[in-house]
């Protein structure tokens, strides 16, 4: 049977020995989040997970939602008590404005929550991850009587949250859209239109769902540039706050997925329904982006998140099963066979594994801290330095954190062997459930290129520039400590195949736009494996600093050291390969005409 314990310690660590959130004390939000509350916050979060979502997973999975004639959908036994509890603790209020009944603790304290909620159960955590992103949508674009009368109740958890862009003749480019809002004369619009992919679309979790919804009013220019953002609820709202009568959103079908088959994906059709415009006419795709940018982060998360899971259930069966006999020998030799962890193929996936999800967690967690340093900096400087950084960061965490993260869970289920193929085992769920990360909020081709073309140049270069310094900093000082200094140089040299890479695409893009296209990809990944370095430096420096302070797990922190060696030796000199990869350019990827990839 599958099992899951969430990662408290490693988070604390993180937390207070790499990120040390104490110096931000004075910050608004951090006030509160001391070491001693950060603990138990986590403490419980992680018993929550492992003990009420975490055995709903696979009974979810196997169930799914059922939608009835209606167009109601009912969620797996056990979901809707366990949303129940969930919401009794006041989980969805942790990093929510106090203003709105929220408890208003950073983000990088949420995130470490939200990670151990996506492995326990990611289906679940889907339908409060929503409302987390459509409230964020709101608050920074919505009017202050759309924000009284919603806000409150989502952030309660007594109603949900959804974002509604892709059409079935239409995915990234929303240009196409033709959802139509027609003005009612009264502030309100008629929405009509077909919106497919809704994730968290109908449910019975919550009384209510907050659907956020683009289309185009009448007169709009027929691009990207006449998208306007609505507020369409399932049930209308009276003035007091009570529910009135029944919108016309409803969703048509529940699509049938590869994976996360608890979270209701829906069709939703809107007949007329009745909608308020958040934002201004024709903005709605710069109001949309905010919540797809929050969603994108949390996406990053759920790759990472899958891969713990995956990862945690490989280490376990490599301990317990026995097959064949170590190479140097028998390791026990009273048993007829040695145990799986023996063999070293094994240990290359498990230590794959290992520093994957070791690294993206630090980088998943000082992402958010740039989000909260973005609001709550001190000074101008810093403020724009982190919001800088995390846009910066944002397609790397979402694009190559689910790529490898999907890479961590295969190669788990690899471990099992034959019994990963069998679905009793769970490992085909965290495969399944891994795959869509990929995939949504932006395909990772899609983030490859939102990194190359448009974050690269943004502002001049200011931001890979500012990375570019960190990393050289944060290098040259490591390089003096004996015990991290060959990790420092091979960063080092890796950061200079991302700048050189970087250079190429300077030189090469702008006179064939296809050389940034072909090489996108493979830049996200040298970036990603330079981001996981920088992680891996900290980590190796604080848990030395440990070792030679004499506190804390000693066998943790020799642990850190050995896979801060092993991501040097066998993830950073890819970085290498991949810029020769994007110097190869985009003249024999474009040269096939489409009738020659497939002659018969």
């Amino acid at each position: 049977m599958p099992v899951y314990r969430a990662p408290v310690q490693d988070m604390l660590f993180l937390l207070n020995d790499v990120l040390r959130i104490e110096q931000y004390a004075d910050l608004p939000g951090f006030a509160n989040a001391t070491p001693d509350m950060v603990e138990a916050v986590l403490t419980e979060a992680g018993k929550f997970c492992e003990e009420i979502l975490f055995p709903l997973n696979q009974s979810g999975d196997l169930e799914g939602c059922t939608r009835h004639a209606d167009g109601s959908v009912t969620t797996p036994a056990g979901f809707k008590e366990a949303y129940q509890q969930f919401i009794e603790a006041g989980w969805t209020q942790l990093t929510q404005p106090e203003a709105f009944g929220g408890q208003a603790m950073p983000h990088v304290v949420g995130f470490p929550a939200e990670e151990f909620r996506m492995s326990a159960n990611q289906a679940f955590a889907m339908y409060p991850g929503l409302t987390q992103g459509a409230i964020s949508a709101i608050l920074v674009k919505g009017s202050a009587e759309l924000q009284a009368k919603y806000v409150p109740k989502m952030v309660s958890g007594e109603w949900g949250g959804t974002m509604n862009l892709t059409e079935p003749h239409c995915g990234t480019d929303l240009g196409l859209i033709r959802t139509r809002a027609v003005p009612n004369g009264d502030g309100s619009y008629a929405i009509s239109g077909t919106k497919i992919f809704i994730s968290s679309g109908e449910h019975d979790l919550t009384e209510n769902i907050i659907h956020l919804v683009l289309a185009k009013t009448p007169d709009a220019p027929d691009s990207v540039k006449g998208i306007s953002l609505f507020l369409v609820p399932k049930f209308l709202v009276k003035d007091d706050g009570s529910l009135g009568e029944r919108n016309g959103a409803v969703c048509g079908s529940i699509e049938h997925k590869m994976g996360i088959h608890a979270n209701s994906t829906c069709v939703m059709n809107y007949d007329g329904a009745t909608g308020w415009m958040v934002g201004d006419e024709n903005k709605g795709l710069a109001a949309m982006f905010i919540m797809m940018n929050a969603a994108r982060l949390g996406v990053g998360i759920q790759g990472l998140a899958q891969a713990e899971i995956a990862y945690q259930n490989a280490v376990e069966y490599a301990k317990d099963r026995r097959q064949g006999r170590a190479l140097t020998g028998p390791q026990d030799p009273q048993e007829k066979a040695d145990p799986l962890i023996v063999h070293p193929d094994v240990r290359r996936m498990l230590m794959d594994g290992k520093a994957t999800v070791e690294g993206l967690r630090a980088l998943a967690l000082w992402g958010a801290l740039q989000v909260d340093l973005a609001h709550m900096a001190a000074s101008e400087e810093d403020r724009q330095m982190a919001d800088d950084l995390v846009s910066l960061l944002t397609p790397v965490i979402k694009g190559y954190g689910t790529d490898k993260g999907y890479d961590v869970a295969t190669n788990a289920q690899q471990v099992f062997g034959g019994h990963g193929y069998i679905e009793e085992q769970g490992m085909s769920q965290y495969v399944r459930d891994a795959r869509i990360t990929m995939i949504y909020e932006g395909a990772n081709g899609v983030q490859a290129m939102d990194l190359v073309g448009r974050k690269l140049a943004q502002n001049g270069g200011r931001a890979i520039q500012a990375f570019f310094a960190i990393v050289d900093a944060e290098c040259a000082a490591a390089k003096s400590k004996p015990a991290i200094a060959d990790l420092a140089g091979k960063l080092e040299k890796a950061n200079g195949e991302l700048k050189a890479a970087t250079m190429w695409f300077m030189q090469n893009g702008m006179a064939n736009p296809n050389n940034i296209g072909a090489g996108a990809h493979h830049y996200m990944h040298i970036m990603g494996h330079v981001a996981l370095g920088l992680m891996w430096v900290r980590m190796a420096e604080a848990s030395q600093k440990a070792l030679d302070d004499g506190r804390g797990n000693a066998a943790y922190h020799q642990a850190k050291l050995i896979t801060a060696r092993y991501f040097a030796e066998r993830f950073l000199p890819d970085a290498g390969a991949l810029r020769r990869k994007i110097e190869a350019g985009s003249e024999t990827m474009m040269a096939l005409t489409p009738e020659q990839f497939h002659l018969a």
